[in-house]
């Protein structure tokens, strides 16, 4: 009632119109908890890459300490997505910060009693890379708690904005701390963070958070693994859901090998200037703050599907085409900012889809496996993309040979015109993958084939389901269904024509 008494009063005051962020004040208070949050792991991140590299000297040791923040989260997530479903949705959220809180305290009381060695702060990393496992599944299943289906990809927006402003601050207030205090104080302020996103997930509301939806005949559940596995089956059931995380994950794949040559390419054309690679980082940060503010005034595309395949193609021809054939610092800036502020409309618009397309009790599970999906590309990409700019595309640039007969006179033959080209090559396969998607009806059709479900409280205009997802339009292996256009009896769509 309070909730619904503070709207109208918003909506009054506005000459009955509603404001933008109108009854997102709950939403507001935990998400100003988790930016704070996030600002403080990321100064910790960089206290951390500090302290290992004045320890040990060596690139390696900075590799390994990227993958065990890396790694524990991306393989962790489908456990950790079932998990949440098992519980309410502020215990996930609690249970998250929680984790965090506890590594952060034990390394704070391992500094301050005798200093910190290497392998603890590994182990510290991979263990906050656990609890931030549990973070991405309990966020994305509370916040359609917190606002209303059509505040979805506002708060989603912001979100990504809060994510995009600690990659900015976090690194530049780290190391003014790590220049003026050292790690201890550093650790005090990322425990108070912690602290302060959980004061602000206890005292907020959650709209129909009465814990998971008991199973059909009562039976029991089925082991942890088991249901996250059914997380992944959950994705791919439905065609519409299915088609659009494949294209989600490919075009991760692509820009991912593309974005892991974008800092050593800087440096090669720029003749190494650090400058120029931390105008490059900075323009990166700042177009991820700016798109996500921007996104939360506008609150998306009134298509989702399709603007989030648009956002794609243009973060594509900007980040990374654009990046590759631009000449200088400025040009790269310009290229890198606007695809930046392209991600947060992208990542938004695919969370509301799931937000509002999969049932509440399945939103962990599937959030879970989401973030494995869409992340397990990360290190692979990483890994293979470097060899091949060593070995391969620097060469053969250098050389004028192979794929250079046809792309030199785009990108040059200096140092750094091979990673351009793989930048450049990334870059017109996630246009082609964007595109390709466009002619898909399952993606482009999805608010059409795949009716939203029930959001939360208040929301009638949805479809129901039972416990095991099954039972609601749109669902192919639902016999009482067999005109929904995503049947699997609708010729079309399984034979997969647009």
């Amino acid at each position: 009632m309070a909730d619904s008494a503070r709207s109208l009063d918003d909506t009054a005051q506005n000459g009955g119109k509603p404001g933008r962020f109108t009854g997102m004040g709950p939403f507001m208070l935990v998400w100003s908890g988790q930016a704070v949050s996030l600002v403080g792991n990321s100064v910790l991140r960089f206290a951390f890459v500090f302290e290992t590299w004045s320890a040990t000297g060596r690139a390696t040791a900075l590799t390994t300490l990227s993958l065990c923040a890396m790694l524990p989260q991306v393989l962790l997530s489908p456990l950790a997505g079932a998990f949440v479903d098992r519980v309410r949705r502020r215990t996930a959220l609690q249970l998250a910060d929680g984790g965090g809180l506890l590594v952060v305290a034990l390394l704070s009381v391992l500094h301050f009693t005798g200093g910190l060695n290497t392998w603890e702060v590994y182990a510290a990393v991979m263990l906050l890379g656990g609890a931030a496992a549990f973070q991405f599944p309990a966020l994305g299943a509370a916040v359609p708690l917190l606002v209303d289906k059509d505040r979805l990809q506002r708060a989603n927006s912001l979100l990504a904005s809060a994510k995009s402003t600690a990659d900015v601050g976090g690194p530049a207030l780290g190391g003014l701390l790590v220049a003026f205090s050292g790690l201890g104080l550093i650790l005090v302020a990322d425990l108070v963070s912690f602290a302060l996103a959980l004061a602000a997930v206890r005292v907020v509301r959650l709209r129909g958070d009465t814990g998971p939806a008991k199973r059909p005949g009562g039976g029991p559940r089925k082991k942890l693994v088991a249901e996250a596995v059914e997380g992944m089956r959950f994705l791919f059931r439905y065609p519409s859901l299915r088609d659009l995380m494949l294209a989600f994950c490919v075009v991760n794949l692509v820009m991912v090998f593309g974005f892991a040559a974008v800092q050593p390419m800087v440096l090669a054309r720029s003749g190494g200037q650090t400058a120029a690679l931390a105008s490059v980082n900075t323009a990166i940060g700042v177009g991820g703050v700016a798109g996500g503010l921007l996104m939360a005034a506008w609150s998306g595309p009134k298509n989702r599907a399709r603007g989030m395949m648009l956002g794609i193609i243009g973060m594509c021809l900007s980040a990374q085409v654009a990046m590759a054939l631009a000449g200088g610092v400025i040009g790269w800036c310009a290229a890198i900012l606007v695809g930046a502020a392209l991600m947060p409309m992208i990542n938004g618009v695919m969370q509301a889809i799931v937000q509002t397309k999969v049932e509440q009790e399945w939103h962990g599970r599937v959030f879970g496996a989401v973030v494995f999906l869409s992340q397990i590309s990360v290190p692979v990409a990483t890994a293979v993309s470097g060899p091949l700019a060593d070995h391969v595309f620097e060469p053969q640039a250098a050389a004028g040979t192979g794929v250079f007969v046809v792309l030199g006179p785009l990108v040059g033959d200096g140092p750094g015109s091979g990673m351009a080209a793989m930048l450049l090559i990334a870059g017109l396969c996630g246009v082609a993958v964007g595109v390709l998607s466009m002619t898909r009806r399952t993606v482009r059709e999805i608010d059409t084939l795949l009716p939203d479900v029930d959001a939360g409280p208040g929301d009638t205009d949805a479809g129901t389901a039972t416990d095991d997802g099954s039972g609601r339009p749109g669902d192919p292996e639902d016999p009482e269904n067999p005109d929904n256009p995503d049947n699997p009896e609708s010729k079309e769509l399984v034979e997969g024509r647009p």
